[in-house]
């Protein structure tokens, strides 16, 4: 589901069309697959993912066929934990936790109205959004 993500990135502007490329994509190993980090580099998209140790394995053992180590900015994917947090809160919805919706709209409706509320509290102030 990572590449129909990234066809449907807007990341808005103060002025001008929303940005379609972000500067760099973190995320954890699973996200490691030749698939995606081509799909970055093609888009010029910095991929701060490290390479889990089966992979480095394969690679190794492929010696000077198995290509260059993954570069990893090991400062820039400590970051990565502010999107575990956001993860965190967006599942103390139990519908989003659990996924029940039988259809994706409706999912992603939900995924929305969870945004937009964090989102306003983060505005209002408030310290804590849970719903219930």
């Amino acid at each position: 589901m990572f590449l129909p993500l990234m066809a449907q990135l807007r990341v808005g502007r103060e002025k001008g069309r929303p940005r379609t490329r972000p500067d760099a994509v973190r995320g954890d190993k699973a996200y490691s697959s030749r698939a995606i980090r081509g799909h970055l580099r093609s888009r010029g998209i910095k991929a701060v993912i490290p390479e889990p140790d089966d992979q480095k394995g394969h690679r190794k053992r492929r010696g000077s066929r198995g290509g260059r180590p993954v570069a990893l900015d090991a400062a820039d994917y400590r970051n990565r934990n502010v999107i575990e947090r956001r993860y965190c809160h967006v599942k103390q919805w139990r519908g989003l936790a659990t996924r029940y919706d039988k259809h994706s709209m409706i999912y992603r409706s939900a995924v929305v109205l969870n945004g937009v509320i964090a989102w306003t509290c983060v505005l209002s102030g408030s310290p804590n959004y849970s719903v219930r």
